[in-house]
């Protein structure tokens, strides 16, 4: 069972690397990058790969580890009781199975996504540590043991906002997908948009990556706000010559799917100005 990329995703040998190194050492793999360099759609694409369910747990700063084994409502067999419903003597009723408990009793070996785990609160990690390692956890209100009958593959993302624990890094298999170059995010773009013309498609990354290079920009434009912005391109068919609007040293056509706050907006404007005045 090996993972080489697919035609709808571009993976680096050395991605394609990790994953096929977590699968064999049967560990977790962590995933960390840059917001929109695909980090999620890899394990969208390693289930369609290998021809494997896929469950999602996506994570919030308020969600729980428990939340990924199980929930009790204990507010429900409480109501219950006060109106004497027989569901109440059997505790089972009343237990909800999270993401890792549909993953662990699953007839069949899948893909589980733990994504953006650096979301939620410093602990979160650390509650799952037994877990992920054992492939099983208890139920305390039932006494059973949920033990996993296929071990799942594990992808585990993080945008780096936090640090995560020692103790719950050295038992994932780390991989840093880096930002691609120019001749990488070339492939990507014409994997979502065959047959784009030549001309357009390197004038649009020549600007693409003077933008993210350019000093005291807030925010970068990532992987998925170049090709949201590449499509509009393709969509209003713009002549290559005018990208950057009506002068050189204008904004860039349609540049709101690359900025997205007013301090970059306001630098570029700043930038424009400056040019206009020294010609």
């Amino acid at each position: 069972m090996r993972f080489e990329g697919t035609a709808d995703y571009i993976a680096e040998k050395d991605l394609t690397t990790a994953v096929n190194a977590a699968i064999a050492l049967q560990r977790p793999l962590l995933v960390k990058g840059e917001p929109g360099t695909g980090k999620t759609e890899l394990a969208k694409q390693i289930a369609g790969s290998l021809g494997l369910r896929l469950i999602e747990w996506h994570v919030k700063s308020t969600t729980k580890a428990q939340q990924g084994l199980y929930e009790y409502d204990a507010v429900s067999r409480l109501r219950d009781s006060q109106l004497g419903d027989e569901r109440v003597h059997d505790v089972k009723n009343y237990i909800r199975p999270g993401k890792l408990w549909e993953a662990f009793t699953a007839d069949e070996r899948l893909v589980l996504l733990i994504d953006e785990v650096d979301k939620a609160d410093i602990e979160f990690p650390n509650d799952l540590l037994q877990e992920l390692d054992k492939m099983a956890f208890h139920v305390y209100e039932t006494g059973e043991t949920i033990e996993a009958k296929h071990r799942p593959i594990v992808i585990i993302t993080s945008n780096n906002e936090k640090e995560l624990p020692d103790a719950f890094l050295r038992r994932c298999f780390f991989h840093y997908i880096s930002f691609p170059d120019a001749d990488t995010l070339g492939k990507i773009v014409e994997v979502h948009y065959p047959g784009i013309k030549k001309r357009l498609l390197n004038a649009a990354l020549t600007q693409f990556y003077e933008i993210r290079e350019q000093p005291g920009l807030k925010k970068k434009p990532s992987t998925s706000e170049a090709l949201d912005w590449i499509r509009l391109l393709v969509a209003e068919d713009v002549d290559p010559a005018t990208l950057r609007g009506e002068s050189e040293n204008a904004l860039p056509k349609l540049h709101g799917a690359l900025l997205k706050n007013e301090q970059d907006v306001h630098l570029f404007e700043r930038l424009a100005f400056m040019a206009r005045r020294g010609q």
